[in-house]
């Protein structure tokens, strides 16, 4: 009966390893981290975006009030600087005068009395009485400012004492029509309007405003210090961008209190500069509390996936080991030790197929224990199990290679599979066998061993069952000759056409 060639090995179920296990459990918690940690620094982002949206918002209200205000006390001042050209102004009477002067000025409570100074800094009329007491303000820095520069417009002045309350003085220039200085126009707004503005606000926690004046003199904040108005902060690196570029932002440590904070401008060009901030901590409070939440959820399932990946993978173990070790069961010989035939056959149709394909020569020895069936019949199976256990030990003395295959393939008959090794290779490979069973049987020699050897280097057309055959073949030759020897045969394969009629 003709040998037929397999198409192909069998396929081995896919079996997750503990390893594989542990790498991928590994990398989904690495994965996981990752977009947890993406997305908490969108968050971050996300939270930097509205707090610095929400100060720009609360300095352009509270920067577009404050404009507005001093831009109508500004009317009122140039409405009085302009009236005093007036060449009949003089000639009127004090109420008419009055009226004429100060029809425009405003009254709103927090805004002070206008008043006008004449070129020797002599308080000469005021808004608020007709005859106003004498007064002397040519020491004051307004009343100078006008005198030396007259191309100086509205000047905005120090926050100090001005009629027993915090204010700022506002004052204009009068000037003759032919440029000579003829006085100045001053009004003041007390800090109250600023501490009522600010107020009606809600700043929170680490919020704080600041309104400077142009030179970065602190006019007023909220909250409220009154050790920090008149403290110039110019040289502060965020003020200095304040005071230089029409809006912005920045981080930087609080000029006042030395925290890290989120500042925001909006002064376009008017008097006073509007800054709003936050401190960080207080812009990362909420995404914090959230990081935190969403952290100890992670880290608790970071545990939970590890700890169940461990179960997993000693349960993995522990059933490879049961596997490999039933398999081993499956695939040895129980009495030498060696491979079964079972294994043998699946071992040499792989490495028929890996020689194919590589185009390496495949040995293959056929062992046969001389005289077996007498010497159990005359000593006993326990006599000849001896035997067999002795030959495979020295089989596997002499058969050390990883890719080599010794096994007992049936009764007293042994056979080696001996990839990439040629005939005389496979030769000496016999003799040494053959040489150690002689010396391990002693001067008795009641044992002894017949090996045919054969080597081919396989091609498609044909199969392993022609040097199991020319092996088979060269064993026989080996005992018609004496036994106790070593043969070799070569390797004969059909025809196409043998092969059809078979």
């Amino acid at each position: 009966m003709r040998w037929k060639r397999r198409t192909g090995r069998a396929t081995q179920p896919w079996r997750v390893s503990a390893r594989t296990l542990i790498t991928c459990s590994i990398s989904t918690i690495i994965g996981f981290s990752a977009i947890c940690a993406s997305v908490m620094i969108d968050l971050r982002r996300s939270e930097e975006v509205r707090a610095r949206q929400a100060l720009e918002n609360m300095a352009a209200s509270i920067g577009a009030d404050i404009s507005r205000n001093v831009e109508l006390y500004d009317l009122s001042l140039r409405a009085v600087a302009s009236n005093m050209l007036l060449p009949e102004i003089n000639e009127v009477s004090k109420p008419v005068r009055q009226l004429i002067l100060f029809d425009r000025s405003s009254t709103a409570k927090n805004f002070g009395t206008i008043q006008v100074f004449d070129a020797r800094g002599r308080l000469s009329l005021e808004s608020s009485t007709l005859d106003p007491l004498p007064e002397d303000r040519s020491d004051a820095d307004f009343f100078q400012v006008h005198r030396d520069r007259p191309d100086t417009g509205l000047y905005v002045g120090r926050p100090a004492q001005h009629h027993g309350q915090y204010s700022i003085v506002l004052s204009r220039r009068i000037s003759t029509p032919d440029g000579r200085f003829a006085g100045v126009v001053a009004g003041s707004i007390r800090l109250g309007y600023f501490r009522d503005l600010f107020a009606r606000l809600t700043l929170g926690s680490g919020g704080n405003i600041t309104v400077l004046r142009r030179d970065g003199t602190v006019v007023v904040g909220a909250p409220f210090d009154s050790a920090a108005i008149g403290r110039n902060l110019a040289r502060a690196p965020a003020v200095t961008r304040a005071l230089t570029e029409p809006s912005g932002w920045s981080s930087s440590y609080g000029a006042l209190d030395d925290l890290p904070r989120l500042l925001v401008w909006r002064n376009g060009n008017e008097p006073l500069v509007v800054i709003a901030s936050k401190s960080w901590d207080s812009v990362y409070a909420y995404w914090r509390n959230e990081a935190a939440e969403i952290g100890a959820m992670m880290l608790a399932l970071i545990v939970f996936v590890l700890a169940a990946t461990q179960v997993a993978a000693r349960e993995i173990q522990l059933r490879a080991k049961i596997e490999s070790r039933l398999e081993q069961l499956a695939t040895t010989d129980p009495l030498t030790g060696l491979k079964n035939r079972r294994k043998f056959d699946e071992t040499i149709e792989l490495e028929w197929w890996r020689a194919q394909r590589t185009g390496a020569p495949l040995g293959l020895l056929m062992i046969d224990a001389d005289h077996f069936k007498s010497y159990n019949d005359t000593h006993g199976h326990q006599a000849g199990d001896q035997v067999l256990v002795g030959i495979a030990v020295c089989i596997s003395d002499s058969v050390r290679r990883a890719g080599d295959c010794a096994a007992r393939y049936g009764g007293e008959e042994f056979a080696v599979l001996l990839p990439g090794t040629s005939e005389a290779d496979a030769l000496r490979v016999a003799e040494t066998i053959r040489s150690k069973v002689k010396l391990w049987a002693g001067e008795a020699c009641t044992t002894s061993i017949s090996i045919g050897a054969a080597s081919v280097t396989p091609s498609r057309d044909t199969d392993w069952s022609g040097l199991l055959n020319a092996a088979d073949r060269a064993l026989y030759m080996a005992k018609a000759a004496g036994r106790n020897r070593c043969a070799s045969a070569v390797v004969r394969h059909p025809s196409p056409a043998a092969s059809l009629a078979a």
